[in-house]
């Protein structure tokens, strides 16, 4: 079988040296991968590089192996093609359709997928012409990631970091594997939970349970490959690494996630609550640790009960058709106590999850059932989280429609 073909478009931004290992990624992971860099991007990174490390010709001029019609050719042989990094003059020429050099060319004759990752300084990622460009090359069916927050050229911090190469890679083998040309959550604000909350009991101990985080951001992640601006309300995840394009709020107690999950859900078009929310928490909380006393057993911990969040933004939706799913993990009668949940949260959707063997928290493969308040039943066989979370997605974009 022949590899997949994969344009890298590389502009001329200081973080175009981090495209290297965006450009190792998908070699070594079985792409033939294409390296076309502005004349710009070559002051950063040379020619020799891209060609060693791809093992392939690099040309930036449409002038380069004319009787190739490189302008042409590499754009509509391609089943992918991502910048990285796009800056704000990329972004730019690709929504107005300009084509002074073989990347501008290669984006107006390309008909799959296309990814751009922006870098840039905070104030040219904010400002309205930036935003109009992206909305327009996202109105059109292209993934603009959103760029990470984190420290920049000079001294500056603020929005417009490329995020993490490893993230784009994860993000451009979503694509690739949906193989569609129109992301169908384009336009779309989703926010996901993920995680598990912790309840503290004295400044050393917590009430807590054993979810990773690991399916949520999976849901992330294939959200923002599918287009989607996405909002990831993140409980102790400690040791993920943020998808990339996507928000990260971190919090830590079920209020928190309350608080969080009720901001970003006001113009959200659908709500995945993946977290493990702690039911109860302390009823109160010890400023000093807790001593064991040798004599005495200790005293006995008094819960009281966390808000339920699921519940009440599915009693309360923040506006109309807005989609809500919940998770449920079940130990027995999976299904039929999985109804009764979904009857008594008010969702749309609720992901049952038997725990067990093969199905615990920190696993990288799941299975479930998703139930539907309409009746309705779509097994997911054991399999990694991210078939999981595109089979999710798939039921919130038929209701969105």
């Amino acid at each position: 079988m022949s590899k997949p073909k994969v344009v890298l478009g590389v502009s001329g931004g200081i973080a175009a040296y981090k495209a290297c290992e965006l450009l190792r990624r998908l070699t070594e992971s079985g792409h033939d991968v294409r390296v076309v860099p502005t004349a710009s991007a070559l002051h950063f990174v040379g020619a020799a590089t891209w060609s060693a490390l791809s093992g392939n010709p690099v040309a930036t001029e449409v002038w380069d192996d004319v009787h190739e019609v490189p302008h042409v050719r590499i754009g509509q042989h391609a089943d992918l093609v991502v910048v990285a990094p796009a800056t704000a003059d990329m972004l730019a020429k690709a929504a107005h359709g300009l084509a002074d050099d073989l990347l501008t060319n290669t984006l107006l004759t390309a008909r799959c997928p296309v990814v751009f990752a922006p870098a840039m300084h905070t104030e040219m990622w904010e400002h309205p012409a930036t935003q109009e460009n992206v909305a327009t090359l996202r109105r059109r069916g292209a993934v603009v990631i959103e760029p990470a927050v984190g420290r920049l050229t000079g001294v500056d911090t603020g929005k417009g970091r490329l995020p993490d190469p490893v993230e784009i890679f994860e993000i451009c083998r979503r694509v690739l594997a949906r193989g569609v040309t129109e992301p169908d959550l384009a336009g779309r604000h989703v926010v996901i939970s993920a995680g598990g909350t912790r309840e503290p009991l004295d400044p050393v101990r917590f009430l807590g349970n054993r979810s990773s985080g690991k399916q949520g951001y999976a849901l992330a992640r294939t959200a923002a490959a599918r287009g989607a601006r996405v909002t990831l309300i993140a409980a102790n995840t400690t040791g993920l690494p943020d998808p990339a394009g996507v928000d990260v709020v971190p919090v830590g107690t079920a209020v928190e996630l309350r608080e969080a999950v009720l901001k970003a859900t006001r113009d959200a078009d659908a709500v995945v609550m993946a977290a493990a929310v702690a039911d109860f928490r302390p009823a109160t909380y010890a400023t000093g640790k807790i001593k064991k006393k040798d004599d005495q057993e200790p005293e006995p911990v008094a819960l009281v009960r966390n808000p339920d969040v699921l519940a009440e933004i599915s009693a309360d939706r923040a506006r109309p058709g807005q989609v809500i799913v919940g998770f449920a993990a079940e130990t027995d009668d999976v299904l039929a106590n999985g109804r009764k949940k979904l009857a008594r949260k008010g969702c749309d959707l609720l992901v049952v999850n038997e725990v067990g063997e093969r199905k615990t928290f920190g696993a990288e493969e799941n299975e479930a059932v998703v139930l539907a308040a309409d009746g309705g039943e779509t097994p997911v066989p054991h399999g990694p989280k991210e078939a999981l979370a595109d089979t999710v997605w798939d039921l919130v974009a038929a209701r969105l429609r």
